[in-house]
């Protein structure tokens, strides 16, 4: 199974790209679905091609009558109320939330492609991100180790004087880390790619590099960028002739940064329909490209180091941060943050520098003295 996750700059044709791209699979015999949580996809479903559309408000209300059922013995001795489900209204970040658990649920599914459309690019790289953050979150905060004490728990909440989390708080949170590492896995999947939308002009080039950044950063693939509503360059209107001398500039710029731009012309309207849609279509490749690699150096005969080399595309504007937690290294590139799990040869290193090199962030380990094997593990 194929999944090409849509993004793009907002305004710059994202949907219909991707209504496009599934229609036009479809119509070549695949079994597709188009995961959009724009109702209008609905008009052109059939023929080969399904609709999965997101709803954030009855997701919300699904898992929290969830969560408050398990948890009704802790709030009947508090004396609250429950709430009824009419009364329930979704709370900001519900969409995220429910996208995810489409992307989830179409993955287990017998499709042959999925198209699912993203939000704008910073919302998206944003949302790619969540599952991992979220299950960091969730480890520093209910330790799994911690479940094994549950037997002692009354005699050491007596120690403490401090009630200590019950046994429904550590099943909702194994539930939780369940789902996000479901969702986590059809992300990091081979098969699994994203698209970049934009429109030529001054902001494309901000917004491919933004995302080359965080996706590298996330070790995804970007599979490919659309210049969507790409101008003729020989009208004789000289009002025109201007206009699209100044897009193609744009376009010249984001060839010279992705050489495999794919282009889409400008339709002079309003996309109107199907056959609209498939002019806009971009199918293809028949696999996604490789995130990039993530490698070790191993330097101790040259000058008794290991360097990590991270690829980082494009320009670090923001300044980057490294902080060492344990087995997790604390990655920051401009706007972006992660918590890399670092290989197990660098665990038994300290950080001891760090430099950007040709788009490359070389991370610099000294082993510790008395730890470290004398061969190479």
């Amino acid at each position: 199974m194929r999944i090409i996750l849509v993004t793009g700059n907002g305004g710059a044709g994202r949907t219909s790209v991707a209504v496009g791209t599934a229609l036009a699979e479809a119509r070549a015999g695949r079994c597709v679905l188009l995961v959009s949580a724009d109702a209008e996809p609905a008009a052109v479903a059939g023929e080969g091609l399904r609709l999965l559309v997101p709803d954030p408000a009855a997701d919300f209300r699904r898992e929290f009558l969830a969560l408050q059922a398990r948890s009704s013995a802790a709030l009947d001795l508090l004396g609250a109320a429950p709430f009824e489900d009419a009364e329930l209204t979704e709370l900001p970040g519900s969409r995220d939330f429910a996208l995810l658990r489409a992307l989830r649920d179409a993955a287990a599914g017998a499709w042959d492609l999925v198209v699912a459309e993203l939000p704008p690019v910073t919302e998206a790289l944003a949302l790619l991100a969540l599952p991992a953050q979220l299950r960091r979150y969730l480890r520093r905060l209910l330790p799994p180790e911690r479940q094994a004490a549950r037997a002692l728990r009354p005699m050491l909440a007596q120690l403490a004087g401090v009630p200590l989390p019950a046994q429904w708080l550590y099943e909702t949170t194994a539930r939780w880390e369940a789902e996000l590492a479901a969702v986590q896995d059809v992300l990091d999947a081979p098969g699994t790619a994203v698209r970049l939308v934009v429109e030529p002009g001054p902001g494309a080039e901000d917004a491919l590099t933004t995302a080359r950044l965080g996706l590298a950063l996330q070790g995804l693939a970007l599979e490919g960028v659309v210049a969507n509503r790409v101008l003729p360059a020989d009208s004789p209107d000289p009002w025109f002739a201007g206009l699209a001398a100044e897009q193609h500039r744009h376009l010249a710029a984001l060839r010279e940064a992705h050489p495999g731009l794919h282009e889409l012309p400008h339709l002079g309207r309003a996309v109107r329909g199907p056959e609209d849609l498939a002019l806009l279509a971009v199918t293809g490749p028949a696999a996604p490209a490789a995130p990039p690699a993530w490698t070790v150096e191993d330097r101790r005969g040259e000058d008794g180091i290991l360097v990590w080399h991270i690829p980082l595309p494009g320009a670090v504007k923001d300044g980057l941060s490294l902080v060492r937690r344990g087995d997790e290294l604390l990655l920051g590139a401009g706007p972006f943050r992660r918590a890399v799990p670092l290989p197990a040869v660098l665990r038994r290193c300290t950080v001891t520098g760090a430099g950007l090199v040709e788009g490359d962030l070389r991370i610099r380990f000294t082993p510790d003295p008395g730890l470290w094997p004398r061969t190479a593990p």
